[in-house]
């Protein structure tokens, strides 16, 4: 039960931002005369508040001990999450919307660094595989939601955060209440002597990020003008990219096995086929493909960079390369819009809708070189083998 409710934690952290992307093609259209990028920090602005209460996390875990800190960010999760069902107001909304990334911030290190601090290096990829598999079965649940919702009132998709109060209620009941705090007594997070250690899998995963990210901040919105689909159907392709995602993180343990010397391209490369098929799409079908090889992308993408970082940060993980780790994935997030829609403005114009998937593609090949330049000539640490290939 202790590490169920690890994993439930992960079940929600996806959930800050992708778990109401379906619902973004009716929220644009009620904020019809906001700024499109405004709008879509209603996706990204929880990540800025995550990554700044990453940059605090070890002196929290000082404070207070694991369970205190995942309960008061989970309460602060569900209030800052389905408060946003009664608010008409953009500028409120964003507030809201902080708020949530700050109790993301809280509950994102411990869902990963947690499972470093309890279980030995040798189950390190299984559980970050079955923890990437849970975060995307979040993803599963919350997007199907959050679009059914929507259909009924564009507001009613910020429901789906009421599915904190499952976690809360485990966590309360089975999570140990240590203080990770004292593990890392003269260690700092984000000073040079660990980002000089860890940033492969830092930059790696911020590369990632801002890759994926490009997925739900513009599919529904490019979709419906691309290909003309409704909501539902917008949703149905999501809920499959989320569900595809989870089997490869279930199965991520054996595919670190199987594929050790090249799993490290796998997310890269399939980033790079998935926006070309979305790029080139004239039908369902190519949106599908690319989907599928986009989940790939992500359910091996972010179990590989934490399995990695886990063994080699060790039992400290929690308070060291965690917190990096995070307020990377997050800051990737935060930046991928604002990087990704100038961009594609001022090099493809406004009339071009995939234009931020062609800007995705350059930016998915600069993350296959820093893959290689950064990995190319290492080994992965040693782990213990679960399957025959």
């Amino acid at each position: 039960m202790v590490t169920a409710t690890i994993l439930s934690m992960s079940l929600l952290t996806i959930m800050a931002a992708a778990a109401i992307a379906p619902a973004m093609g009716v929220i644009h259209q009620h904020f019809a005369d906001a700024p499109e990028i405004m709008v879509q920090l209603i996706i990204s602005l929880p990540a800025l508040f995550i990554i700044l209460t990453n940059l605090f996390f070890l002196q929290i875990s000082r404070l207070w001990r694991t369970r205190t800190i995942a309960v008061v960010g989970l309460l602060i999760y569900v209030v800052a999450g389905t408060g946003c069902v009664f608010i008409d107001n953009l500028a409120a909304l964003l507030v809201m919307r902080a708020s949530l990334g700050v109790s993301v911030g809280l509950i994102m290190p411990l869902s990963t660094g947690l499972l470093s601090y309890f279980y030995p290096p040798q189950e390190q990829a299984r559980l970050m595989g079955l923890s990437a598999a849970m975060n995307q079965m979040g993803g599963v649940v919350g997007t199907l939601l959050a679009g059914v919702l929507a259909s009924i009132e564009w507001n009613y998709s910020f429901y789906v955060y009421l599915l904190g109060m499952v976690a809360l209620l485990m966590i309360i009941r089975w999570l140990p209440n240590e203080r990770l705090g004292t593990e890392n007594k003269r260690g700092k997070i984000f000073e040079p002597r660990q980002l000089l250690k860890f940033h492969p899998s830092v930059v790696g995963i911020l590369l990632l990020t801002m890759v994926f990210f490009v997925f739900p901040t513009n599919f529904a919105i490019i979709t419906g003008k691309q290909l003309g689909l409704d909501t539902a159907t917008i949703t149905l392709l999501m809920v499959a990219l989320d569900l595809l995602a989870f089997f490869v993180g279930l199965a991520f343990g054996q595919l670190m096995d199987c594929f050790r010397t090249s799993i490290k391209y796998f997310a890269p490369i399939a980033f790079i086929i998935g926006y070309a098929c979305y790029t080139c799409a004239d039908s369902s079908l190519l949106l599908a493909i690319g989907s599928a090889f986009i989940g790939i992308a992500n359910g091996v993408g972010v179990p590989y960079f934490m399995t990695i970082a886990s063994i080699k940060g060790g039992k400290t993980s929690a308070t060291t390369v965690m917190p990096m780790l995070s307020a990377a994935l997050y800051l990737g997030q935060f930046i991928s819009p604002l990087i990704i829609i100038p961009l594609s403005n001022l090099l493809y114009g406004t009339e071009d809708v995939v234009g931020p998937y062609k800007i995705t593609i350059g930016i998915s090949l600069v993350f296959l070189i820093q893959v290689w330049t950064t990995r190319h000539f290492q080994s992965l640490p040693p782990i213990e083998h679960t399957a025959e290939c």
